[in-house]
């Protein structure tokens, strides 16, 4: 499928009621702060460059983030982190994200979700994570550029093993740390999966995760770029 089939194929999700259900409702009911928005409610497409060579693979929207905006990282704190990392990196076209009509374009990037309804508590169940996973596999091999897969947090980075795994590469085992680099092959192709904190605002406004920490994953997955064929 091309990646637009896919984010079409997304939005029109019904395979987690549940989950369909909770953000419909948050989007009915909205957060005082964002009373006069209208809540897009529905699952969040992938957004970025069709001909990516990096994708980023977050947890789930959030209630009052992506499932306001319909655009992942958009209109909310872990965004406010995320897409200025990005801009500083030369992957976006600016360091705001404010909506999906705010002229922000990612370049050589694409940014995705291991789950694209927003959870309660922001925790995907089991079953969840598996009923999403076909839309992540399916992103992997629209994109046929990729050399770099960014996951952030260790859901996110779960989820881009399990990719590599399904899709036949070899790697070794890697436990969940910030910086961790895994390089995986499928005969003479190479994926180099990278991991970071997430950038929550648990993670940021505690020093866990830092701009410095932040920047030098894009730095390294620049790296990488340059020296691919």
């Amino acid at each position: 499928m091309r990646l637009d089939e896919i984010q079409r194929a997304v939005v029109r999700c019904e395979r987690c009621p549940e989950l369909r259900a909770y953000t419909a409702k948050i989007a009915r009911e909205r957060k005082r702060a964002h009373r006069d928005c209208i809540y897009w409610g529905k699952p969040v497409p992938s957004f970025g460059d069709p001909r990516a060579r990096v994708m980023i693979v977050g947890l789930a929207p959030g209630a009052h983030g992506s499932n306001r905006t319909g655009r992942p990282f958009t209109g909310d704190a872990s965004g406010a982190f995320l897409y200025p990392a990005l801009y500083r990196a030369g992957f976006a076209s600016q360091p705001e994200a404010t909506d999906r009509n705010d002229g922000l374009r990612l370049n050589d990037c694409l940014i995705t979700a291991a789950v694209r309804c927003a959870p309660p508590q922001n925790k995907p169940t089991p079953q969840e994570l598996r009923n999403c996973f076909p839309y992540l596999l399916e992103e992997f091999d629209a994109l046929t550029r990729l050399r770099v897969v960014i996951g952030l947090g260790a859901i996110g980075f779960a989820a881009i093993l399990r990719v590599l795994r399904e899709r036949g590469f070899s790697f070794g085992p890697l436990p969940f740390a910030h910086g961790v680099e895994l390089r995986a092959t499928k005969g003479r192709r190479a994926i180099t999966s990278i991991a970071s904190y997430h950038p929550s605002r648990q993670n940021t406004n505690t020093g866990k995760l830092t701009v410095p920490m932040f920047d030098a994953i894009f730095d390294r997955a620049n790296e990488i770029l340059r020296k691919s064929p």
